[in-house]
């Protein structure tokens, strides 16, 4: 069974609760629970991970080939807009990887509408609420399907 591993950045462990006018009122358990499902019906294996430490998500890519994930599904958060060490870790690693943001991050912010990690990601998905994330399981599927 092909396994992906999903990332989820700063945070985003607050989801539910924290600034339900930009990212929903949708938890991160719920997230998860919805990306399980869908991932059984592919016939994929997910494992999560969720940080506040820019070391701990790039230790997990870093590692993602040698542990067996086929493709990454990451919410860098915060950190899309300020890690070169995620991009570099993502850039590094023969795992293709989805970024996906809940909301439009072009739509917010000027600080925001820029993207360390999007040049070194096989694509990207935001501003679908948490139909981004579903959408980017499916591209990760789709590329380690060779579609």
């Amino acid at each position: 069974m092909r396994k992906i591993l999903v990332i989820h950045g700063p945070n985003l462990n607050l989801l539910g609760s924290r600034e339900t006018s930009v990212y929903g009122t949708t938890t991160l358990d719920e997230i998860n629970q919805k990306l399980t499902r869908l991932a059984k019906e592919r016939g994929v294996e997910l494992s999560f991970l969720q940080s506040n430490h820019e070391g701990d998500i790039v230790d997990a890519i870093g590692r993602s080939a040698k542990d067996g994930f086929t493709a990454i599904v990451i919410n860098p958060a915060a950190y899309t807009h300020t890690s070169v060490a995620i991009r570099d870790a993502v850039a590094a690693v023969a795992v293709p990887a989805i970024e996906v943001h809940l909301s439009n991050i072009y739509k917010r912010e000027e600080f925001r509408h820029q993207s360390l990690i999007a040049p070194a990601a096989a694509g990207q998905v935001s501003g679908f609420g948490v139909q981004s994330y579903l959408l980017g399981l499916e591209a990760a599927i789709g590329l380690v399907n060779g579609q």
